[in-house]
């Protein structure tokens, strides 16, 4: 199930739990994000974007020596290759542009590695909009590259000092930062929060899946592969590779997750 029902729930799992501050905030969003889904005007500038400035399609690669280990076809599809290095700009633009059509100026966000963070202080500086991004301190110190990028952006980069000091603890602290100033627009990086934030993620995301399918007609001549392979942390990226195979039975999928040594 790749559609969530109207109160944004995925099966059994999904909905909006927040804070009541937040109800109109996440309701406007929500009315937002499904008018702009319909508006031509909007995609064909969202395409514009991810063609001209993000420099989509991402290529879709033939590791032809690995394939040729392994007795297979492997594909690579090159997310890496977009502007700002990851998948992450896909998101950012769309909702930078959701921002604009709110009338939203200030930007607020969480990042984890940093890829999130710096692709949205990129879409922020590219609308000239302000950029608060939030970043567990454990995670600033060990992706100090990133958060100099992001600062060169014009991005303001703030520490969270709570918990973990990591992904989980950033995403709190902008949400509580969101409760205080509601006039800001909270750009989520992952396939997590409150409905429609995975939604809306998803749908931004799903690009990926859309340009695969293209590319291996164009290559194999059919338009599904028999496998699909993603990494899964905060989900966009695997979303993205998933979204159009979802009810496709042919196509097998498989998600790896990092697990440490924790298991």
């Amino acid at each position: 199930m790749n559609q969530p029902d109207n109160k944004g729930y995925y099966g059994t799992f999904g909905g909006a739990y927040i804070p009541e501050i937040l109800h109109g905030s996440v309701e406007r969003l929500k009315t937002a994000f499904y008018e702009a889904k319909t508006d031509p005007a909007f995609k064909a500038e969202y395409y514009d974007l991810l063609k001209n400035y993000a420099g989509r399609p991402s290529p879709l690669y033939c590791a032809k020596r690995l394939s040729a280990v392994y007795r297979t076809n492997i594909f690579l599809k090159r997310e890496d290759l977009n502007h700002t290095g990851s998948h992450k700009i896909n998101n950012a633009l769309g909702q930078i542009l959701l921002a604009k059509r709110m009338g939203k100026t200030r930007i607020i966000a969480e990042t984890g590695a940093g890829q999130h963070g710096v692709a949205t202080a990129t879409a922020c500086a590219l609308m000239g909009m302000e950029c608060i991004v939030f970043m567990g301190k454990t995670d600033v110190e060990r992706q100090f590259l990133n958060v100099q990028k992001m600062n060169m952006l014009g991005a303001k980069v703030e520490p969270v000092t709570s918990g973990n000091m990591t992904l989980k603890d950033a995403t709190n602290e902008a949400i509580r930062y969101w409760c205080s100033n509601p006039d800001s627009f909270y750009i989520i990086g992952s396939t997590v929060g409150p409905h429609p934030y995975p939604d809306i993620v998803a749908y931004f995301q799903s690009v990926i899946s859309e340009e695969i399918k293209l590319q291996l007609q164009e290559q194999i001549n059919r338009d599904y592969p028999d496998y699909l392979i993603a990494c899964v942390g905060g989900g966009s990226n695997a979303m993205g590779t998933y979204y159009h195979y979802l009810q496709d039975e042919r196509v097998k999928i498989i998600s790896g997750e990092a697990g440490g040594l924790g298991i």
